[in-house]
Parts: structure tokens; sequence; C-alpha cells
């Protein structure tokens, strides 16, 4: 029973007299039943005396107390030697001291004044240490050779444990039955051939469990041999009340009882019944008549269904009961659900909001709408054709611009529409006046585009502008009709060699020089 886990290498088993003052905190066995000491750490006054009274542990999780006659320096975990019950001593370990013990022995109602608490001798030694090892070692042979002689006696019982004293001077074999045993035979052989005092102790299946230890269906360890010790009987009932299928495979432990967890939640059941209705006949309505199947009792509903109908409805306990007073005063219902109400609409957000979201989308709609009808009421300015583009002679000369557009004072100059009735410029005429003579790959352009309304156009001085090419200033009529004379040179011929010369513009020589304007072309 070492304890793994204690800081003093195992001082609360018996490899030592010096115990760990672990308070009841280990997690290995040397510790089961256990009362976590939360004082020992509290500074106590000077002139108060410590209460004498110590609680001892010995093997299977047995307690009981012994007084401190001698006011021993105890630590939980020390190894103690204490009178036994009859001649001789016995080994056991503190598990709690302080005014806790008090209080355990007020729960286990044991008067502080009572003759049967013994005293404790003495703090164990090495040598009592190791002399009760030594007899640790005898008590797995003894009880199975214990098991063999009660087998051939044919006595109706089972031995569970056995446990000799320090001193090797007595032996208590631990049994169960389920009647009462004539043992005295057993007593006097095994006393013949161990050569000690024999006592039979009978303990219940559950006591058994608790001393032999194990891991129950819930994983955990058993409840009997960690912290319970106040055993109470169960009954099939507890099952009944929570709903529970009785099947004794699920619903029995490992002593071969009712599990003990059966009576944790049994008030809980008990008080939720309260609102649950009790239906002791069928419901009668119109369709048949429907017995209970099932009852929720925390969600508190009920499952009822027609004699061989495997469809099965779901009711709330009112429901249940407002059916059950029907029913008492005659009446069926036409079904045993509820009637269905019709339940107002909850009125959307666009109605509670103050008038309607999508105002937004419609304003914003409706104002697009608006532009778009202003731009197509607007009125078109008098805008004349545009003369057809003059294409680009084969030799690279820049073709002879129009007569009608050089002239200053021809005629389509009158057909210029108010400054608050033109359009808006595109193209070169959108450019600052800074910009307007550069174009894409070329240099600055000169003022040929600034003086090709006066009809000039100084040789060498870049391409010409765009009024020069034969297109018409904005606003200007071309007097040229359509019957106009098409400039020289053939569009198949223009286009091959526009391809041929890549990046070369009228106005330009193949050397890069500025070609002037032949009107003689």
């Amino acid at each position: 029973m070492a304890c793994s886990s204690c800081s003093s290498g195992g001082g609360c088993s018996t490899t030592s007299a010096k115990g760990c003052g672990s308070k009841g905190s280990c997690s290995s066995g040397c510790t089961r039943l256990n009362v976590f000491d939360w004082l020992q750490d509290l500074d106590l006054p000077s002139d108060f005396k410590e209460f004498d009274i110590v609680e001892i542990r010995f093997k299977g999780g047995r307690k009981d107390f012994f007084r401190n006659t001698s006011r021993l320096p105890l630590i939980t975990g020390d190894a103690v030697v204490v009178e036994a019950a009859s001649n001789g001593w016995h080994l056991g370990h503190v598990s709690l001291k302080g005014e806790l013990v008090r209080l355990q022995m007020k729960k286990k109602k044991v008067p502080l004044d009572s003759k049967d608490i013994r005293s404790i001798l003495r703090v164990a030694t090495d040598q009592d240490v190791e002399r009760w090892n030594a007899v640790r070692d005898l008590e797995t042979g003894t009880m199975f050779r214990a098991r063999s002689v009660v087998d051939e006696l044919r006595l109706k019982m089972k031995l569970s444990d056995v446990e000799y004293q320090a001193d090797r001077t007595r032996a208590t074999f631990f049994y169960s039955a389920e009647d009462r045993v004539d043992f005295r035979d057993l007593i006097k052989r095994l006393a013949d051939e161990f050569r000690v005092r024999v006592e039979m102790r009978q303990i219940s299946l559950r006591h058994e469990a608790g001393r032999l230890g194990g891991i129950g269906s819930c994983g955990r360890e058993l409840c009997c041999s960690t912290w319970l010790t106040d055993f109470k009987s169960v009954s099939t009932t507890a099952a009944r009340y929570q709903n529970l299928s009785l099947n004794p495979a699920k619903l029995s432990g490992q002593c071969g009882r009712l599990k003990c967890c059966l009576n944790y939640e049994l008030d809980t059941y008990l008080d939720a019944l309260k609102d649950i209705p009790q239906v002791q006949r069928p419901l009668l309505t119109e369709k048949g008549d429907y017995v209970l199947q099932k009852t929720d009792i925390f969600k508190r509903k009920m499952w009822f269904a027609v004699r061989g109908d495997n469809n099965w409805v779901v009711l709330p306990t009112e429901r249940v009961r407002e059916v059950q007073e029907m029913n008492k005063r005659g009446e069926k219902p036409e079904s045993l659900l509820p009637p269905v109400r019709e339940e107002e609409k909850a009125p959307e957000v666009t109605a509670i909001v103050e008038g309607s979201l999508e105002r937004l989308d419609d304003k914003i709609k409706g104002s697009k709408r608006s532009k778009r009808k202003k731009q197509k009421d607007k009125p078109a300015t008098a805008v004349a054709p545009a003369a057809p583009k003059a294409s680009r002679p084969a030799t690279g000369k820049v073709a002879p611009p129009d007569p009608s557009v050089l002239d200053p004072k021809a005629p389509a100059e009158t057909s210029d529409t108010t400054a608050g009735e033109t359009r808006r410029p595109r193209g070169a005429a959108a450019r600052p006046l800074n910009r307007r003579g550069r174009g894409r790959g070329e240099g600055k352009r000169n003022d040929a585009s600034r003086t090709g309304a006066e009809g000039e156009s100084p040789a060498g001085e870049g391409r010409p502008s765009r009024s020069q090419e034969g297109r018409p200033s904005r606003g200007a009529a071309p007097e040229a009709g359509p019957d106009a004379p098409r400039p020289a040179g053939e569009p198949g011929q223009e286009r091959r060699r526009s391809h041929s010369r890549r990046g070369s513009r009228p106005g330009r020589s193949s050397e890069g020089g500025a070609t002037p304007p032949n009107p003689a072309s």
C-alpha cells in the first residue's frame, strides 16, 4: 500500500515511520475513505490544547479512534503502535487528527468519554514495520487454505479477506453469507492449523465489494471503496420512479445487489413527479382510446398511442389534465392534440418603422430616371454633318486642305451655336491649349494648328492641324457635297502603305523631316 505520489518516498506506507503529511489528498489507495484536513496548516493559539483523540486507519479502509495519552507529535500518515482489542498490539497509520476528529466522532455518534477508546502506545519503529510486513505476507496463503477447509465442511459461506494482527497472535476472517452459518468446527480446524486465535466477522456483500475494490459500469472506482460508508437499502421502486428498465443485469452492481447510485437522484425524481398527472386509465377520444406509452419527467411530456397503432402522440402535461377532466364530465374530444389556433401574424418590420425601408432605393432609382429623361429631353445642338475624311496619299504627302475650312470668312461660321447650347468638346479640342499640338511619338507641335484657321501652313514646321486634314471645324457646315472629288490615291494602296510604314504620319517624310502640304496635288 505504498503511496507513490508522496514526497517522502512512501512515508505513509510501511517503509518508514515518518508520515507524508498529505492531509488526505493522496491519489493512491493509502488514503481510501480519508477526510481532507483543511485545519492542519492553521496556526493555533499558544494556550490551545490539541484534541487528544486520533483517527487510525487499518487494512481495507477500516478506521477506529484512539487516545493520544502520551501527547506524541503525530503527522498524517505516521505509523503508530496501538493497543489491540485483545491482548497484544497492532500497527496502523494516522488518517486524521485535531478538531476534525471531534466532528467525525459526533457524526458517528461516538461519545468522547467512551471506555472502548484505546490508547496509542508509541510511534512505530523500523523493527515494528518489518514485523508487520512479514505478517501481511501470510494473509494470502491463509485465505486460500481457509477456503479449502470451508469447501471440505460444505459450509454456505464465502471467505473474502483475512487480516493478521501485527504481533501474529490473532487472525480475523471476513466472510459473507445469506443465512446463519454454524462455523464452530471451522474455527477449531483453523486454530489448530495456523496456531492463532481465530475471529470470524460477517460482512455484507456491499462491504465485501468495498474491501476488494473495482471499477463500476460508469468507468469510475466503486463508491463503496472510495467514499461511501453508509449503505442504505435499495429497492426496485427507485428504478420504477426513474423510468428505468427492470433489467437485473443493468441494475445490479459488482456485489450482486441493486446499485447504490439508484438512490442518488431518487429525491429529485420524486419532486418532479408531483407535476406529472397519474394516468391509470386510457384517454377517451372520438378516434379511439389512447394508452400511455412513455413519460419524460423533466420535460413534462407524455406519449400516447391507440392500441395496436405504432403512431405515438406527444402531449404536454397540461393537455393531459384537460382531457382527463373532459372524460370525467363524460365528454370526448375529437383528438388528443389541442385545437390549432390561428396566431396573429406579427407586423412586419417595415410596418413598425416609419415609412418603408425600400423608400431609399425608390428615391435613388427615381433620381436616375429623372436624369436620363433630362438628358433625352435636352435640345440637341445644330451640328452639321462632317465632311468625308480625306484619305492619305500614297506618296506620303499631305492632301490639300479644304478651302472652305481654311477660309475664315466662310458662311459656315454663321451656323455656330450659342455658347449656352454648345456640346462638350471631344478629342483634341478637349485638351488644354498647351497640349493640343502634342501627339503620340511626336515632339512639340508647331503653330500650324493655330494658323490653320488663317489658311497658312509654313513648310517644314510639323504636321498640319486637324482642320487642314480635311476635317471641318466643330459646328461648321461643309460646302462640299457628297459628290465631291476623292483625293488622289487608291484606298487599297493607302492601307497597304500604312501597314508597311508603321508609325509614319502625314506631315513627316521617311527621313524624319516634315513635308509641306502640296496644294497642286
